[in-house]
Parts: structure tokens; sequence; C-alpha cells
């Protein structure tokens, strides 16, 4: 008996399976048709002050947060050609140049050649370099790296002036073979933290990103700007010499943002371009702990905080019509500013002003806030001084305060309820 074999399909013409995937492509290209919009994104604000300001930048986040993405949609809203460089694939050589031997060596000398992505940047004469994975560049790429990073330089090559450079990385514990990173070249960036936020995601997702626009800088304001920053940054390491140069102990925080005289100017750069562009609080304390670190950071911010209070002389001088900070963490400094001028030049008229402003921050602002500096203020009596009748109309606010905070105290010690009760 014969047996015959089904016969194969025949295949489908090639203009059918070219118009496929021309419909393929049509989908996807609905699928990457997005917009932007303008929306409040703090990280992404910080980022581009610190690319207006010219200093490099090293995203930090998980893998799949969107910072590939984010710098990617950065190049394009400002027109800048993007180069990426996956530096764990490179050798040492590749950022310092290529040896390359001409006709005679001992007289000519050896010149170190430049790759061919830094000649394409030196062509357009302007761009936007993206070195991507760099916790995973093994400890020879990244001391390669410190001369490009600092100096833009790649062997003989210089970068044009208007390259941005912006790195991105992730966590040794969620890098693909991952190295912390050294101490030398951590420091010569801005530190970001990208994380997402929910809300910005779903609207990405529908189709509307947020837009990443480079600072406007008042021009009237840069002279301001330059001074404020310059106060805060002398201020702070006039009284605080320890912070100059502070390296960290352990490899994983030295592989961060810690305090040198190098990140100390760009902290400078930044807050004057913070100030020039009129950035919120929260896109400034990105930048500057991002630049000096938490600690350093921190204590910056409260300096700048300082500055901007109002003079004590001047609130003891009118009381009645002092103006007094909103925020509440400003108008507890301002008073306790007060105090401690009245304990630094200690006379009757000027305890009983600064009693007066306290009654006045009473009437405009929160109770609780005067509770720290009414008992401070209290403290200073001498003898001979009268008491002002403004006391009284403190004494309720303060002594409930102390009444509140024992009740929380018993609050907190198991039992304490039971004990009183038996005890009476």
């Amino acid at each position: 008996m014969t047996t015959y074999a089904p016969s194969a399909p025949a295949p489908a013409p090639a203009s059918a399976s070219t118009s496929r995937l021309d419909v393929a492509a049509d989908l996807l290209a609905l699928l990457r048709d997005t917009t932007t919009e303008p929306r409040p994104h703090p990280p992404l604000e910080a980022l581009t002050l610190a690319v207006a300001a010219d200093l490099p930048v090293l995203l930090w986040g998980e893998p799949g947060i969107g910072k590939t993405a984010a710098l990617t949609q950065l190049a394009e809203s400002l027109d800048l050609p993007l180069t990426t460089v996956i530096a764990s694939v490179h050798e040492p050589s590749d950022f310092s140049g290529l040896p390359v031997v001409g006709d005679d060596p001992a007289e000519q000398g050896v010149p170190l050649a430049p790759p061919d992505w830094a000649v394409r940047l030196v062509r357009a004469g302007r761009g936007l370099l993206f070195l991507d994975e760099l916790s995973t560049a093994t400890p020879a790429v990244q001391a390669a790296l410190l001369r490009l990073v600092l100096e833009r330089r790649i062997g003989s090559l210089r970068l044009p002036p208007d390259v941005r450079i912006v790195a991105a990385a992730n966590p040794r514990a969620s890098a693909a073979d991952g190295w912390e990173l050294s101490a030398p070249l951590a420091n010569r960036f801005v530190h970001l933290q990208w994380t997402h936020d929910h809300e910005v995601v779903v609207r990405g997702l529908g189709g509307t990103w947020p837009r990443a626009t480079l600072p406007r800088l008042d021009p009237a304001r840069l002279p301001e700007a330059v001074d404020v920053a310059r106060r805060a940054v002398c201020g702070l390491l006039t009284t605080r010499p320890a912070l100059v140069h502070r390296l960290p102990d352990g490899e994983t925080r030295r592989g961060g943002a810690w305090p040198s005289p190098r990140s100390w100017d760009m902290a400078l750069s930044l807050i004057a371009f913070a100030t020039a562009a009129g950035a919120s609080r929260d896109v400034l304390s990105l930048l500057v702990r991002g630049t000096v670190g938490d600690g350093a950071g921190l204590e910056l911010l409260a300096w700048l905080d300082r500055m901007d209070l109002p003079d004590p002389e001047l609130l003891l001088a009118d009381p009645a019509n002092a103006e007094l900070p909103e925020r509440g963490d400003r108008r507890q400094a301002a008073l306790e500013g007060v105090v401690e001028a009245v304990k630094a030049r200690p006379e009757q008229a000027r305890w009983d002003a600064a009693w007066r402003l306290l009654v006045r921050a009473l009437e405009t602002g929160a109770p609780d806030l005067v509770v720290v500096p009414a008992t401070t203020l209290a403290a200073l009596r001498r003898e001979e001084w009268d008491v002002p009748a403004e006391i009284e109309r403190l004494a309720g606010v303060v002594s409930l305060s102390r009444r509140t905070d024992r009740s929380v105290a018993r609050a907190a010690i198991p039992g304490a309820t039971a004990g009183n009760g038996a005890a009476r």
C-alpha cells in the first residue's frame, strides 16, 4: 500500500508577510506615541538643574525604575544627541585611550587614540553622554573613568563644553556582578536617588510623562544667588571645619556622596543655580544631600534656613509689629534666635521685648511653638527684674504643654495608669 505524506502548507506570499509586519509596526508606533506635560517631579527637576550647572550626575535606582527612559526623554527635550556607553563591557583603554604606534615613537611618542563614540561627540560639538550600568564596571574601568568624568578627556581628545555627563547605577545588591563605586569616582558625581511615583508612572503609561526642561534662571537674581551660595557654604565650614573633608568609614558609604573640597564646590554651584531658578525646598534638598551626603547636607540646609530668618535684633526692636515666618520650624528657630540674642546681651528692656514677641507668636501661630523659647527665656530672669504682664498670658500654654508631656510619659510606661489608680 502506498502512503502519501501530507503536503506542507504553501508559504505565504512575501507581500502578505510584509503587510503583517507593517500592521505590527503601526501598532508599535501607536504604543510609542506619547506626550509630555509640565508636572512637579523633584528628582527630574534636580537632574535638569545639575545638568544646567554642568556637573556630572549619577542616578541610583533599582532595575526597571526608569533611569534610562528619563535620560532618553531628557536628551530629546533638550535636543541633545544621546550617546550611551555601557561601562561594564569596555576595557580601561576604551576610556583612557588606545595607544597607537606612529612612524617614529622615540621622536613623536605614542598617542592615545579615543574611541569612535568620543569622536562623534566632538564632531557634533554637543551631546549627552550616558554612562550606564556604572556599578558593574570593574575597579580598573572605574579608575580609567576618573579623567573622563572630571576633566572630560579621553586619551588626547577633550570633549566639547556643551557635552553633559550623566551616569546610572543599580545598588550593588541588585546589580549584575556589581562592584562598589570607588571613593575618588563617587566624589566626582552628584548622587540622585531615582525612585518612582506611582501617579507619574500610571499617567505615563497612559501616554503622558513629565516634561524635562532646563530651569529658567532669573538674570536679575544671579548676583544674589552667588552671594547666598557663598555665604551659606563658607559660613557653615567656618563654624564646622571638620566638615571640609570627611571620608566615610565603610566601603559602601564611600561609594556615595560625602563632603570634600570638590563636593563643597559642587554644592555651592547647585545652591546658586537653585536660588536663581527659584527651585523648591525638596529639589534643593536632593541636590545638597546628593553632593556632600545626608549629614553635612542637612547641616547646610539648616544653615540656609537660619540665613533666611529675620534678624533677632529687628524683632526685639518692634515686637508688636514683627513679621514671623509662617512655617512652624522656621518660626520656632526665629524665636529661639531671639532668646539667644537676649542671653548674649541680657537687659531688662530686651527681656521684656522678648516676652511681647512670644505673645505675638502665640496670637498668630501654633501655641506649642512658644513653649521651649518661653521656658528658656524665663530661666534668664534676674532677681532685680520685674515680671512682665505678658508672662501671665503664656503661663497657661507652658503649663498645659508640661501636663501633656507628663501624661504622654505615663501612658508610655506599662501599668502606669493602673498603678496611679491604685495609689489614689
